[in-house]
């Protein structure tokens, strides 16, 4: 089978800066990421040829393509189930550039749920037709349909609150650390974890991800252009998308098994191609709009066996120097919630070496998209 096993890199990140409202309309915010993320590499603006974004991502190609200044595109594509397409956009351009349809590639995501509205606030846009036999009973926001899984894998395995609050404290840590963080300055404690209001019980407003402004943008070259850009290459090792048979939406209970989500039909593909398993990940960047997600996720992408995704976190096992140090940045819990794009950066600047929670000599990073919906996901090795 062909593989584009590290034919390609990202050399170039950006982003801005990380608000609960900024100004700048989402276009203005796409081009300053993605101008940076190409000085960054050191390419200039005309030499782009390939975009790749989400469908939800409202700034389009062409646009951003004009105001950047690019030049012809032979290449552009859309990853479509919000953060289940963060990874997936990297995942276009490096098979574009690897099988020679472009040459250098831009993915971004630009945002302001902070400021702006909740998509499923929209009445006027007609329910799909899954969601017409959820919705109109109260299964109305993510969160809601996260706590349905939550809950089932509390009652099959034993998994608690506390667990979850390993998670949302590890995130927190992070955070802490990184500057750039909208809770840089506000540390996370048990008690306020344990007192904190509903959102949709099991998740307290700590089990949820933030409400962000901002953009984010990588630059992904072939292998051999990588090594003339301004910065360290990080390879593009394995990559791969998730629909699992008769799935439904995050709810999935019309499947025989809605714990095995997308992240399993991910993994297998992930893995398949790779050089390097589960226990030689260094690093891991997990998507969590919820902290619900990383056990689930920890149990597809094979770190532990079913059920133990929640038992895994003890032990400060998430934190730095812990069996599987994990989203370091902040995440989208205690970063940013920018649909999971940070989660690619942070794992960039982790094998660059120059996160703000380093981990000492980190050679391999997974990045996953959003587990609940189709997913995507990223091995990335250092150069």
């Amino acid at each position: 089978m062909p593989s584009f096993k590290d034919a390609t890199a990202i050399v170039g990140i950006g982003q801005t800066r990380f608000a609960r409202q900024l100004r700048e309309s989402e276009k203005a915010l796409a081009c300053r990421a993605i101008l940076a993320a190409l000085d960054d590499a050191g390419i200039a603006p005309s030499e782009v040829d390939a975009f790749a974004s989400y469908t939800m991502e409202e700034t389009d190609e062409v646009e951003v393509a004009k105001a950047i200044g690019a030049g012809d595109v032979t290449f552009f594509s859309k990853a479509g189930y919000g953060g289940g397409g963060s990874c997936a956009t990297v995942g276009h351009l490096a098979a574009a550039i690897a099988t020679g349809q472009a040459g250098v590639g831009v993915a971004w995501r630009s945002r302001k749920r902070g400021s702006g509205p909740r998509p499923w606030t929209n009445t006027t846009v007609q329910l799909p037709t899954p969601a017409q036999w959820t919705r109109p009973f109260g299964l109305l926001r993510p969160a809601d349909e996260i706590a349905m899984l939550a809950r089932r894998h509390m009652h099959e395995y034993g998994t608690t609150r506390d667990h979850l609050f390993n998670v949302a404290l590890a995130c927190r840590n992070r955070a802490n650390q990184n500057p750039a963080a909208m809770m840089y300055d506000r540390p996370l404690t048990r008690d306020m974890y344990m007192t904190s209001r509903w959102i949709s019980e099991p998740l307290c407003l700590f089990d949820n991800c933030l409400e962000t402004d901002g953009a984010l943008a990588c630059v992904v070259v072939s292998a051999e252009r990588a090594r003339d850009c301004r910065t360290r290459p990080v390879y593009v090792h394995s990559a791969a998308q998730g629909l699992p048979a008769q799935h439904h939406g995050m709810v999935n209970y019309w499947t025989d098994d809605p714990l095995s989500g997308p992240a399993w039909t991910a993994a297998r593909h992930l893995w398949k191609q790779a050089d390097f398993g589960p226990e030689d990940v260094d690093v891991a960047q997990i998507y969590d709009a919820f902290t619900a997600l990383i056990p689930l996720s920890l149990e597809g992408y094979g770190f532990c066996g079913r059920g133990e995704g929640g038992a895994f976190t003890e032990g400060g096992a998430l934190e730095t120097g812990g069996r599987l140090p994990l989203n370091t940045g902040g995440g989208g819990l205690s970063e940013a919630y920018v649909h999971g794009f940070n989660l690619i950066t942070e794992g960039v600047k982790q094998l660059r070496g120059t996160s703000t929670a380093q981990v000492p000599d980190a050679a391999t990073c997974l990045v996953t998209a959003g587990e609940g919906v189709p997913t995507s996901a990223l091995l990335l090795r250092a150069a």
